[in-house]
């Protein structure tokens, strides 16, 4: 008979970059995931598409489930599936995944602890903060700024707390801010000791403040900090000014729209990510194959005709070698031919395959690789440009008045994806939470205006920072009626990035 287990998996701090291997190889596999408020929703991403997925999360007194409700739900699903139970940070670190492994235990069923990185190392470390310095302490101690509401006894040793020679650290205890400080104080800690608290910490949202003992609940309250945060309190919170980082990345703090195919947008996500940015895929086109393979599948039996094969794309190389693989042919087909790409991210997907590459142009335009074969004998010569269904016909008609005979084969096409979450963007930008719109394609800037299909779109992104991989999607933009305030001058996903860090100051 099938018996189920449950793993108590912790999720991290909130960038889903310090979550764990181990962790992640069980969401990929599990059949129930039961997520809190804490858990980044970005690790859900990796569960099987058939897995249940059940929010329960505690949010500032809101609770979706009970305690009880949750550790019944354990029980009931794990009899019988693989469950993850996914919480915030650390399970055993004021995560009660202590709580819930017992009433697993009383309950025969079996289960597994899966450590976090807790919030108390990681949300410091990211405020540019460390724990311990030989300089200043050589100890640490955890401490939960909201105990139990059931107990009238509180476990929390003030007087020792506040003669500690280290740093504290404080969970959940915006709220009790004023309280937790007057209680340091009366037991003796000197007002004046420096006290740090980072809300959100180790994501693009994190905002700290720094203050003294005596003053951080003004500072807090004119800062506007909410929970979730981790309070510090300690000398070594002096150290922030010197070792702050991640606050100093030259996009942190803005969000930034991504268009891309979701396929493809993880590229340049990670990269404006790591430049310090929140962003916000909303892919405004999906790749999918031709309606027909039929023009295709003429030129790849006669490949050995051609002097030239001339992508213009990554997803023409994807496309293009699929369906060479997929007619019982290899790339020995191309032995004959010599290979162009239109810019280095082709030319780069072509090297995957081992194929070298004879002709990537300095400019990355169609009308650049056009140019590029003018100084060639092109006269009489074949030339097969596998493509999208719908694109510009500079390239084929330039070779076409060179001489050269062009077989201009679709190979993709792009569409308007379904499930976008229009009204999540609409959203974001009546409320003014949109720094940047990133633009790749002139196909991107045709569908976002399709989907959003709202009268007043342009007013919505009056006030936001438009920026375009290149001129040609630029000017697409313009024929639409839209101001550009950002077209790289490296038509590539990192020339985009370098242009809007250096539009923002970076």
């Amino acid at each position: 008979m099938k018996k189920g287990k449950v793993y108590l998996v912790g999720a991290g701090p909130g960038d889903p970059g310090l979550f764990t291997i181990r962790g992640l190889n069980l969401i990929k596999t599990a059949e129930v995931i039961i997520y809190d408020y804490l858990a980044n929703e970005e690790l859900l991403k990796n569960a099987p598409s058939d897995a249940e997925i059940i929010y329960v999360g505690k949010k500032g007194g809101h609770h979706t489930k009970s305690q009880e409700d949750i550790n019944n739900l354990l029980v009931e699903k794990g009899k019988e599936y693989k469950v993850v139970r996914l919480k915030g940070g650390d399970p055993f670190v004021f995560g009660r995944g202590g709580e819930e492994a017992q009433i697993l235990k009383d309950a025969g069923i079996p289960f597994e602890i899966v450590p976090g990185v807790t919030a108390a190392i990681a949300v410091p470390a990211y405020a540019g903060i460390p724990l311990s310095h030989r300089d200043y302490t050589a100890s640490m101690a955890f401490v939960t700024g909201h105990e139990r509401e059931d107990s009238e006894d509180s476990k929390v040793n003030w007087e020792a707390l506040a003669n500690f020679n280290g740093t504290l650290v404080f969970f959940m205890g915006v709220k009790n801010l004023q309280y937790i400080t007057n209680r340091l104080i009366e037991n003796g800690m000197e007002p004046s000791t420096p006290v740090a608290i980072i809300e959100w910490g180790t994501t693009p949202a994190q905002k700290t403040v720094v203050g003294r003992l005596n003053d951080i609940v003004e500072v807090a309250r004119k800062g506007g900090i909410s929970p979730p945060s981790i309070i510090v309190i300690g000398h070594v919170v002096k150290l922030r000014d010197q070792l702050k980082w991640y606050e100093n990345k030259p996009l942190f703090g803005k969000t930034i729209v991504v268009t891309r195919a979701r396929a493809q947008a993880s590229k340049l996500r990670e990269k404006l990510e790591e430049l310090g940015a929140k962003c916000l895929e909303f892919p405004t086109i999906k790749i999918e194959p031709p309606p027909s393979w039929e023009k295709c599948d003429k030129a790849i039996k006669r490949l050995s005709e051609y002097s030239w094969i001339i992508f213009t794309s990554v997803n023409g190389v994807k496309f293009f070698f699929d369906r060479l693989w997929a007619t019982n042919n290899d790339v020995r087909s191309l032995s004959g031919c010599k290979i162009a790409a239109i810019g280095p991210a082709t030319a780069d997907e072509l090297r995957k395959l081992w194929i070298k590459v004879d002709f990537v142009p300095k400019s990355y335009r169609a009308e650049d690789l056009a140019e590029g074969f003018s100084s060639k004998k092109m006269k009489g010569r074949k030339i097969l440009i596998p493509r999208a269904l719908e694109a510009r016909e500079v390239l084929p008609l330039t070779l076409k008045d060179m001489g050269a005979e062009v077989d201009v084969v679709p190979v993709y096409r792009t569409v308007i994806p379904e499930n976008v979450e229009r009204q999540k963007l609409v959203n974001l930008l009546n409320e003014k939470k949109v720094d940047c719109i990133t633009f790749t394609s002139s196909s991107t800037a045709k569908n976002f205006f399709r989907l959003v299909a709202d009268p007043e779109a342009k007013q919505l992104i009056e006030n936001v920072t438009i920026a375009s991989i290149g001129p040609i999607t630029s000017e697409t933009l313009r024929k639409l009626g839209i101001d550009v305030h950002i077209t790289a001058d490296n038509y590539t996903i990192d020339g985009l990035c370098e242009a809007i860090v250096e539009y923002f100051g970076g």
